[in-house]
């Protein structure tokens, strides 16, 4: 098994403490089986799994409970039935109407211990956040990172999807990460990748989305959309989609583009890295650069042609950064841009992503930016080069090492 041991160790913090545990994130990223992995710690830890109950509401044992009355039939009499903690799963909560209530209701019963998980931001509502404020804690989940896929694909025995002579095996291995992301369900497919991921795209598009929000005119929606993966890496406003769907003579509203990329955000379809300039020292508002949660995206959504190989690679050090709970904005030094300012525990770093160092203009263009910043922050270059060239204390790192690296914090 993966034991994602990132966000265990999160979770194992906050066992037996008195908060709720909420684990967010998008769909089939791993939740239930995270949920596993707590369950069997708790066993380690001596708990009884009668003590345990697991409340899956995408099962067919469970998944007939759409309101809290209905989860209230089963949870209740079960807390009532044990003497010692009880510790409760919860997965897929936001499928139960009027859920936070029932929640509250058993946190504030003795000897309770929750977990809960969801793949909307429903789980944070306002009436939610009302109810507990500081009585819970979000932790969110990704998809596999390069290291849990190598994980992954060890204890399958599978070898590598691409077999490029002229790559390592761990760069084959790389390529097709890049290429088809980290959702378990799309690594243990050997055959049939597009088809899973567009599989999730579309359950994402349509239940978390269109449905929920109840979105009528599809076809535009799903034209915004495009717009968003085709421009990953670039700097986009709603503004820019307004002018672009004006010149295509589609009609819509600014307010609405706005609350698309909302709705995006919330099913945890993208996330964005705001515009910081970093001379004046502050946040540039109204342009943004989008990444998608998993990479497997773009190759189930745009032709070859349209996937830019610099920008999937940026949008894989993007999430690696998030994953590890780091504040990403996309800085600015006089007109210079920097890819990502990270920010973590009142440290910072600053990381330009670039396909190859090619030639002198494209090595200029990458570190002249990092070299402007005066500070003493650790500085890198992040590319798929093999042969590396630092330059006055900016690191140059490949890419591969940097994400085999990080979980253990030995880039610094």
């Amino acid at each position: 098994m993966v034991n994602r041991d990132l966000y265990l160790e999160k979770i194992c913090n906050f066992i037996d403490r008195d908060v709720i545990k909420i684990i967010t994130g998008i769909r089939r990223c791993g939740k239930s089986y995270l949920f596993k992995l707590i369950i069997q710690e708790l066993k380690k830890r001596g708990i009884n799994e009668d003590n345990i109950l697991l409340v899956d509401l995408e099962l067919p044992k469970y998944n007939n409970i759409k309101t809290r009355e209905q989860l209230d039939e089963i949870v209740v009499p079960f807390i009532a039935s044990h003497e010692n903690k009880v510790y409760l799963f919860f997965d897929e909560i936001q499928n139960v109407n009027e859920w936070e209530v029932s929640i509250n209701g058993y946190y504030k019963l003795e000897n309770t211990d929750i977990f809960i998980t969801g793949s909307n931001s429903k789980l944070m509502s306002r009436e939610f956040a009302t109810l507990l404020t500081g009585r819970y804690v979000n932790i969110e989940l990704y998809p596999f990172s390069f290291n849990e896929f190598l994980d992954y694909k060890k204890e399958l025995n599978q070898l590598p999807l691409i077999k490029n002579e002229l790559n390592s095996e761990l760069e084959n291995c790389f390529e097709e990460y890049q290429q088809y992301g980290g959702f378990p369900l799309a690594i243990s497919s050997q055959q049939d990748k597009e088809l899973v991921l567009n599989g999730i795209y579309s359950s994402i598009i349509l239940n978390d989305i269109v449905e929920r929000y109840e979105i009528r005119n599809i076809g535009l929606f799903a034209r915004i959309v495009k717009y968003i993966i085709e421009n990953t890496g670039n700097l986009i406003s709603a503004n820019a989609i307004y002018r672009y769907l004006k010149y295509e003579k589609l009609s819509i509203t600014k307010q609405t583009i706005y609350d698309y990329m909302e709705y995006l955000e919330n099913a945890y379809l993208i996330a964005k890295a705001s515009k910081e300039d970093l001379v004046g020292k502050k946040e540039i508002i109204g342009s943004e650069k989008y990444y998608l949660i998993d990479t497997g995206f773009y190759k189930s959504q745009l032709d070859e042609k349209q996937r830019n190989i610099g920008h999937i690679l940026e949008n894989i050090i993007f999430i690696e950064l998030k994953r590890h709970g780091y504040k990403i904005t996309t800085g600015t030094v006089n007109k210079y841009e920097i890819d990502f300012v990270c920010k973590k525990d009142n440290q910072r770093m600053y990381i330009q992503v670039s396909y190859l160092l090619e030639n002198e203009e494209t090595i200029e263009r990458e570190f002249r930016p990092l070299l402007m910043i005066k500070d003493n922050y650790p500085k890198y270059v992040l590319s798929m080069d093999r042969s590396l060239q630092p330059q006055n204390g900016v690191k140059h790192m490949n890419i591969i090492d940097f994400l085999k690296n990080f979980d253990h914090e030995e880039i610094f």
